[in-house]
């Protein structure tokens, strides 16, 4: 019998799992402990999935869904909020549910940098949370905005596709506007935030050159910018922002960037001793040295300069894996093979 997707959501948070999967052709998976594992025995057939694609976005989205091919929305089955992808392949719908989770989780209990905690602190720049999909971005993001609400009085705005985690205003006021609802694109609803009136603005994900000129121009006229990218490294993320420019404009960019950029923080989750995964995360804490390194366009040496700056809470994520096998969380094996340098964990983790 077919599952619901209420009984979907409900094993797999039972179960500890992060995304479902509904594909026409195999049966119902779950990603547990970064695998794909099935949730049934008999494959999905062509009229499942049309069902759950119905279910999940309604008879009201459908007929849109059928034109674009895809759609992106966030609703709550079995008591806990999801981030749905509804997409064709082969002229079938699939469909990618992301749990998320019931709470918005402590900052100070993700295992982030003792750093990561000032940027609560902070009252204007840019503060870029990065990495693969999947690596706990937006719940990093989350924990900061909700750390901000019982901490100061700001009007917080968020861009984000779709909506993810419902805030509770405590001593901050919330405007959470949605993509394709709310607002036509990132770019015109961070144009529209800088008349709302702002103190601090999420940005869900910044794709395009308008959405990091205009985040950059918020952040230089006294904005606290939170934003995303899907990057592996801070020094990465420096020269996706200013890659997006034209050539005749890429030096005045650095020159931004290396005044308004306050930190970046790049995750990544690793398997963990006894099973589950913990964070790894480097943080890029800007020095005058990281400064000068974005303005010359000298971005290689980014992370030398992170390896130096533990007085002020940087860490590579060499670093970071380190730490995380002397503290006995992972394997030497683990950190090897997550590694940026692997001759430098192999000399160091023991």
């Amino acid at each position: 019998m077919l599952m619901t997707i209420d009984e979907l959501v409900r094993k797999a948070k039972e179960d500890g799992a992060s995304d479902v999967h509904l594909i026409c052709g195999v049966p119902p998976k779950y990603r547990h402990d970064g695998n794909l594992e099935n949730m049934a025995d008999e494959p999905l057939t062509r009229e499942d999935c049309k069902k759950y694609a119905r279910e999940l976005i309604g008879e009201e989205l459908y007929e849109q869904f059928e034109k674009v091919g895809e759609i992106d929305l966030a609703e709550t089955y079995a008591d806990n909020r999801c981030r749905l992808h509804v997409f064709k392949q082969q002229g079938v719908p699939s469909a990618a549910i992301r749990l998320l989770r019931e709470e918005i989780p402590v900052l100070e209990n993700l295992g982030l940098p003792p750093a990561a905690m000032e940027i609560c602190g902070l009252h204007k720049g840019i503060v870029l949370v990065t990495g693969e999909t999947g690596s706990g971005k937006s719940t990093t993001l989350a924990a900061i905005i909700d750390k901000i609400n019982h901490t100061k009085k700001c009007h917080i705005v968020t861009l984000e596709d779709p909506v993810e985690y419902i805030y509770t205003p405590d001593l901050c006021v919330f405007n959470q506007r949605e993509v394709g609802f709310d607002t036509m694109s990132f770019a015109s609803g961070l144009r529209a935030s800088l008349r709302e009136d702002p103190d601090v603005i999420l940005i869900g994900e910044m794709r395009d050159r308008e959405t990091i000129e205009t985040a950059i121009t918020a952040a230089e006229t006294g904005h606290l910018v939170l934003a995303t990218l899907h990057t592996g490294s801070a020094s990465d993320s420096v020269d996706r922002m200013v890659q997006v420019f034209p050539e005749g404009m890429q030096a005045q960019i650095r020159l931004q960037l290396s005044m308004c950029l306050e930190a970046v923080l790049t995750q990544k989750l690793v398997l963990k001793k006894g099973g589950g995964r913990t964070l790894a995360c480097e943080m890029m804490v800007m020095t005058d040295a990281i400064r000068n390194l974005i303005r010359s366009g000298n971005t290689p040496q980014i992370a030398n300069s992170i390896s130096t700056s533990a007085a002020i809470g940087g860490q590579t994520m060499d670093q970071a894996l380190i730490r995380l096998v002397k503290e006995g969380k992972i394997t030497r094996e683990t950190a090897i093979e997550n590694a940026v340098d692997k001759a430098f964990i192999k000399k160091n983790a023991f």
